[in-house]
């Protein structure tokens, strides 16, 4: 399952809205709240004027609130270049759509984009070329890019990766024939270096990544027989649930009830969205699934997110657009309040 959107699309921007972003229509769109935790949005505007844009986004969000979004877009006759943007609140147009090259210098689009922002703000982005290795693209810290590297890797499978740990540093992750591919960064503004990989079976397009402490990144992964796995280095693989569904699961860290927990969601094979929760790195205390809502069309994406006031925030965005949300009640646990088509 290769996803539309790349990353995490509902973010908090910098002014404490949040905003999601997705694609249709050869064009990205976006919508925020009106007010920081509120329950009323704006409508969907096109991001980046009129450009024509192949389907497909990678989001990333920095640690100043800002939103980098970087997608393929159509340049000559069977040929394709990456570009990118920069929104800097989710209310108001983002920057124009900046054409940052190919990573094999001219061709056909190749592998879906990631992007990550490192601690100065600088946008990495990370995809495969025609001879399904990892190219990496770093932003410089007084803008403008790099030249392109070559992260190496052999039949990578085309959705990557990317997040932020906790430390600053970017980490990449693939899936290829023989398990999961990491790259690491060892220090600011270079570019990952490839790290030991992990020889587990796993479903290519489930796979997912979580800062969840200060030394680690804990991986999610399902394996071809759907049962859902976290990783961290040093430990073996944790079997956690059966997948809800497929495809990789809505990922988010936060506080339940004063503990630090780590929260999952998918849509289910139900059509309906499923929740899993456990304390953060102690996944052996055991998860299942809870549903809520109504069902929703296949290939609904799903996000997880916390608000200006730390409430966590579920969303949901059909291929036709329709945006539903559900908010966290001031109740014990994860109570959600109905949800609502905004």
């Amino acid at each position: 399952m290769v996803r539309t959107v790349n990353g995490n699309w509902l973010i908090r921007a910098r002014d404490g809205r949040l905003g999601v972003y997705t694609t249709r229509d050869d064009a990205v769109w976006c919508r925020a709240e009106r007010r920081p935790g509120g329950d009323t949005w704006l409508p969907w505007r096109k991001v980046g004027g009129g450009q024509r844009l192949h389907a497909g986004l990678a989001v990333g969000r920095g640690p100043d609130g800002y939103a980098h979004l970087v997608s393929w877009r159509p340049t000559k006759a069977e040929e394709a270049s990456l570009v990118h943007s920069t929104h800097f609140r989710v209310h108001l147009a983002a920057l124009d759509w900046i054409p940052v090259g190919h990573p094999d210098k001219a061709g056909a689009r190749t592998g879906v984009p990631a992007v990550a922002v490192d601690a100065e703000g600088r946008a990495h982005v990370f995809v495969g070329n025609r001879s399904n290795s990892v190219r990496a693209l770093v932003q410089k810290e007084r803008g403008g890019w790099n030249a392109w590297s070559d992260l190496k890797g052999t039949d990578v499978h085309e959705q990557l990766v990317a997040v932020t740990g906790e430390s600053g540093r970017i980490e990449v992750y693939g899936t290829g024939p023989d398990g999961i591919l990491r790259w690491l960064q060892e220090e600011a503004g270079a570019a990952p270096v490839p790290a030991d990989p992990l020889p587990v079976r796993v479903e290519p397009g489930t796979l997912g990544a979580l800062p969840t402490s200060k030394e680690h990144t804990t991986l999610f992964f399902a394996d071809p027989e759907g049962m859902f796995y976290a990783w961290r280095p040093d430990t073996e693989p944790t079997p956690l649930l059966a997948a809800a569904g497929p495809g990789p699961p809505a990922l988010l860290r936060c506080t339940l009830e004063g503990h630090d927990c780590t929260l999952l969601a998918q849509r289910s094979a139900s059509g309906r969205v499923a929740f899993a929760a456990c304390p953060t790195e102690q996944e052996s205390a055991g998860m299942w699934w809870t549903e809520s809502g109504p069902q929703l069309p296949v290939d609904t994406a799903v996000a997880l997110a916390e608000d200006a006031d730390g409430r966590v925030v579920a969303a949901t965005v059909t291929p036709d657009g329709d945006l539903r949300v559900a908010r966290q009640k001031d109740e014990p646990g994860l109570a959600l309040a109905a949800w609502q088509e905004v």
